[in-house]
């Protein structure tokens, strides 16, 4: 039988710094993560042949994996959670060979992450269209530039180290469209002056910026991407409008909290003040209205790198005294302030750059949205208009969020456009549904495939996925 205290689920700074703070408090931990090596998006690990040219990326993500597998914390990479059994509390898994598993453990920590969000345009669905964060990825983990010409456009602070990044690999950036205008002095850019590391930051980015004489456009938004073939032409609206020449548009609008877990697993959610988007319902350590379940990291909030690691650390701290581990009361003090601090600048960000939703209300009825089903803004909205259907009906009849990407990347856009068309209607989200990622059929378990421990004294045929148990 299995005995493991927490079970975390993600690799990334969040969950790593969880598991890390747990397992040298004297919990047992298991650590599972889809892809085949720890560190997330923002610790994610180079090929080694990377590596030898180009040198190690983050080594400071590297030192937290190594002391993460040094504390004993049992890392089950390759694995994807896909599901929440009956039960409401086990996790439904596939491992990396397809077999199903069930995780289970006294405690659960989700650190799921987030996704980008994208608003769609007329011409974003082109060859050359690609969101900030793949651009990073290849400028970064694997050294290669997106284009040679490249315009990036949207909002939030994320595209400034985006350019960056593709300035170091020789990319022509020709500029970067904010559609707010955050910098500029007022009365939360002056705010800003509370936290001088930050700002330091930013400050170098800009920097970098000016150097290379990139211009950052502020009040500009994408209207339309145009080619024969692939992309050729932007074209902007707002104060800097006009046309940019460009091979490669990279464009994000934020990112979205991954909750499909949290709220199959039952978790209180609110939706965003803003975008309407579900966040989980969690006190300062990350517990939610499940006392055996945290939500920590972005999947809590967007909020950062450094947020992330202190939400996990606090999630921990919380676990361990709860389990009756001597927890020095000024450790969770200095985190606890840490983590508020930071939800504060977080905030402050918020205001900074809100997601431009106004600009879906203009885009063409043949504009497409949901790029997986080829669902057009027109459609979405003759069928949101129709009997005054919500969003879940609206995806039933229009198909818009049942592709490949399960409205990861439309489902901001089809719950604006629908709400337009019904505008006293609550604010919705998709409804979170199984799998929350596509799974190979023989992770489903028929027949289950027993592991170790508990499962093996299990009937076979009784219906309950197989594998290890984590207790």
């Amino acid at each position: 039988m299995s005995d493991r205290d927490v079970l975390i689920v993600g690799g990334g700074p969040a969950g790593l710094s969880a598991a890390l703070s747990a397992a040298q408090g004297g919990l047992r931990v298991a650590l599972v993560d889809e892809h085949t090596e720890l560190g997330g998006q923002y610790f994610k690990r180079r090929h080694p042949a990377v590596v030898a040219r180009h040198g190690d990326f983050r080594p400071a993500g590297t030192r937290l994996v190594t002391a993460v597998r040094q504390a004993g914390v049992d890392c089950l990479t390759g694995h994807l959670v896909w599901g929440v059994a009956d039960d409401g509390a086990t996790l439904l898994v596939a491992g990396p060979d397809g077999a199903p598993h069930a995780l289970r453990a006294r405690f659960t920590v989700l650190a799921t992450g987030a996704h980008e969000r994208v608003l769609p345009f007329p011409g974003w669905q082109l060859p050359g269209v690609v969101t900030a964060g793949l651009a990073l990825h290849l400028a970064t983990i694997d050294r290669v530039p997106v284009g040679r010409r490249v315009l990036l456009a949207g909002t939030g602070p994320f595209l400034l180290p985006v350019a960056c990044a593709l300035l170091e690999v020789g990319v022509r950036v020709v500029g970067v469209a904010e559609a707010n205008h955050p910098y500029r002095l007022g009365r939360h850019a002056a705010a800003s002056l509370r936290y001088p590391a930050r700002l330091r930051e930013l400050a170098g980015y800009l920097a970098t910026l000016v150097r290379h004489r990139v211009p950052v456009w502020q009040d500009t938004y994408v209207l339309s991407a145009s080619g024969p073939d692939r992309l050729r032409q932007v074209t902007l609206g707002g104060r800097h409008a006009g046309t940019v020449e460009a091979d490669v548009l990279c464009v994000g609008h934020g990112f979205r909290p991954n909750v499909e877990l949290a709220r199959l697993l039952g978790c209180e959610t609110r939706p965003d003040p803003v975008v309407g988007e579900p966040v989980p319902v969690a006190d300062v350590v990350g517990r939610t209205s499940r006392p055996d379940v945290y939500v920590v990291g972005e999947a809590a909030g967007i909020a950062g790198v450094h947020a992330a690691r202190a939400r996990g650390q606090a999630a921990a701290l919380d676990i361990l005294a709860r389990t009756g581990r001597a927890v020095p009361p000024a450790r969770q003090r200095r985190v606890h302030a840490r983590v508020r601090r930071l939800a504060r600048f977080a905030a402050l960000t918020e205001a900074l750059f809100p997601p431009p939703l106004h600009l879906l209300d203009g885009i063409p009825d043949d504009t497409e949205v949901c790029r997986c089903e080829q669902v057009s803004a027109g459609e979405i909205r003759a069928t949101a208009g129709l009997a005054h259907n919500g969003l879940n009906a609206t995806k039933g009849f229009t198909r818009a969020g049942m592709g490949l990407c399960q409205g990861r990347e439309c489902g901001t856009a089809v719950a604006c456009l629908t709400r337009a068309a019904n505008p006293h209607a609550p604010a919705e989200a998709f409804t979170a549904r199984m799998p929350v990622r596509p799974v190979p059929v023989t992770a489903l378990g028929v027949p289950p495939r027993h592991a170790a421990g508990a499962d093996r004294g299990r009937p076979a045929g009784d219906g309950t996925p197989g594998g290890e148990v984590v207790r």
